[in-house]
């Protein structure tokens, strides 16, 4: 709270020098006024203090304190109290992943499927202004969650995708055709579709380039990722009768001029994800390339707060007269 007050006149605050001064004068020149009381003894009276001797010792606290509070109440301070309006020309993003048996092969840990999860939630958090869906696919496609702002359920989808949900194979133009389906009718200033494939286009009814033609006509930009080491991994080779997967030695296969036509005859751009740090690296690219534009405007609202000082001050200065004049009161 205290970073939200300013003061108007903070030169008041050099009176509060006035405090120490007062102190040194009280010590060292005022010996004059004390009264003393010559006793042949005071053995008798060690260790014997009245309660009103104890509590004299709050006249000056209360005095210091009214002045302190009285001094800050001259220096005028207020709250500032901000409101931001932010005005954001989101993009409209698809993610769109794939969910073969091949997204399971063991050369990024614990596999590709999982680290593409991870770094793509992550992308998530970092694009607060925009909506954002998720498509899926492997033999066939379908929407997993519509465009959103809610990014929190975007996240929950992602971090549920497991293979084996969809018939097996891996049909980019039916994950690319489904995502362009969701984006077509927005009317985002910008439409993006984030395609991670690791494989080949073998399945389902629409081209890959058929799709590209689609995104082209709706201004639908495409970057395309490829995941996956070079030479071989070990990958999924076949099943067990228990539907667990037998791993051997695999020669990892990418269509990377098939992705990169895609991504060029769209506007986008392809990558290729050999780690799982290369693939954090693609999508800080890719949200660098994407920038949100947002217009953040602050209004400043002000509100006097010296009143409270100057009321704490008074209520001080009142107890020390209270109690200096009636309880506490001294000898004449």
């Amino acid at each position: 709270m205290l970073e939200n007050i300013q003061f108007i006149h903070p030169w008041f605050f050099l009176l509060l020098l006035l405090i120490p001064l007062a102190l040194l004068y009280q010590f060292f020149f005022n010996k004059k006024g004390r009264i003393a009381l010559k006793m042949p003894s005071l053995k008798s009276l060690e260790g014997h203090q009245s309660w009103r001797g104890r509590l004299r010792v709050l006249l000056p606290i209360f005095r210091t304190l009214a002045f302190a509070a009285l001094v800050t109440a001259l220096a005028r301070p207020q709250s500032t109290l901000k409101e931001q309006e932010i005005k954001a020309e989101g993009v409209d993003i698809s993610l769109v992943i794939d969910l073969s048996s091949s997204m399971l092969s063991r050369d990024f840990k614990p596999d590709r499927l999982e680290v593409s999860k991870r770094v793509a939630s992550e992308f998530v958090t970092k694009r607060e202004h925009d909506r954002i869906g998720l498509t899926v696919f492997s033999g066939e496609a379908y929407s997993q969650c519509p465009l959103t702002t809610d990014h929190r359920v975007v996240q929950e989808f992602l971090a549920g995708l497991k293979c084996g949900i969809l018939e097996d194979g891996t049909a980019i133009g039916m994950g690319l055709g489904t995502a362009i389906n969701r984006l077509k009718e927005s009317e985002a200033k910008s439409k993006v579709v984030i395609l991670l494939t690791d494989g080949v286009n073998n399945a389902g009814y629409i081209k890959p380039i058929t799709a590209a033609q689609i995104a082209q006509e709706f201004e639908i930009k495409v970057y395309t990722i490829g995941v996956g080491t070079q030479g071989q991994a070990l990958a999924p080779v076949s099943r067990r009768a228990n539907g667990t997967f037998i791993f051997d030695l695999s020669t990892v296969e990418i269509d990377e001029a098939l992705l990169t036509e895609i991504s060029e005859m769209t506007g986008g751009k392809y990558f290729r994800a050999t780690t799982a740090e290369g693939l954090e690296r693609i999508y800080a690219e890719i949200d660098r390339l994407e920038k949100t534009e947002i217009e953040v405007t602050t209004l400043k609202r002000y509100s006097e707060e010296f009143h409270w000082f100057a009321m704490l001050g008074l209520i001080f200065l009142v107890l020390e007269l209270i109690l200096r004049y009636s309880v506490l009161r001294s000898l004449p």
